[in-house]
């Protein structure tokens, strides 16, 4: 014999109240291909890192002078590589589970300290952060280059880098003023 739920449940998935919500709900999952597209990003951030890091090594023991700036240049772009490899796992991991499902990790010896109490808020403000760190790099990088660079571009750098760290103060300082009102809103009811 088939077992069917009963009819007055089967009623209530279909009541167009409910429906639109439940399929607005799932539809959270559209986004995670887009996640797994991340993932395959990162995989060419450690193939580029694998040829820097090559590229390193051969200059060495290859004979050919290399300046002590060119192995500046060389490891900020390898760190560079790893701070975007670790701006993409936040993103991949808090926003798969802030906006897609729970990930389930809680007793497992490896999950990120972060993720315990990961919400958009906090990944914005961890994002704007490895954002500044990025850009530092970067910066970095031109400084120790300025010499083969025109000045219009240093500046704009700092310029940018600036804008960057203004937004990641703004996006913290709303962040502080949003979580007040809610402790203030809790503790009036």
């Amino acid at each position: 014999m088939l077992n069917l739920p009963p009819r007055n449940a089967l009623a209530s998935r279909m009541n167009p109240n409910k429906l639109l919500p439940t399929f607005l709900f799932a539809s959270r999952w559209l986004q995670a291909p887009l996640y797994l597209g991340l993932v395959i990003a990162q995989a060419f951030f450690v193939w580029m890192f694998m040829i820097e890091l090559t590229h390193l090594v051969h200059s060495f023991f290859s004979g050919s002078p290399i300046t002590e700036a060119d192995v500046m240049l060389i490891v900020l772009g390898l760190i560079d590589i790893v701070m975007i490899a670790n701006l993409l796992i936040m993103v991949i991991v808090g926003g798969y589970e802030t906006f897609v499902s729970r990930l389930h990790l809680d007793e497992h010896p490896d999950q990120p300290e972060w993720l315990n109490h990961v919400n958009a808020g906090v990944l914005k403000i961890k994002l704007s952060t490895a954002i500044i760190g990025i850009s530092s790099i970067h910066l970095l990088k031109s400084f120790i280059n300025a010499g083969n660079l025109p000045e219009h571009t240093l500046l704009w750098q700092v310029v940018i880098h600036l804008v960057f760290i203004i937004s990641a103060l703004a996006m913290a300082w709303v962040d502080k003023i949003m979580t007040q009102t809610l402790i203030l809103q809790h503790n009036n009811h």
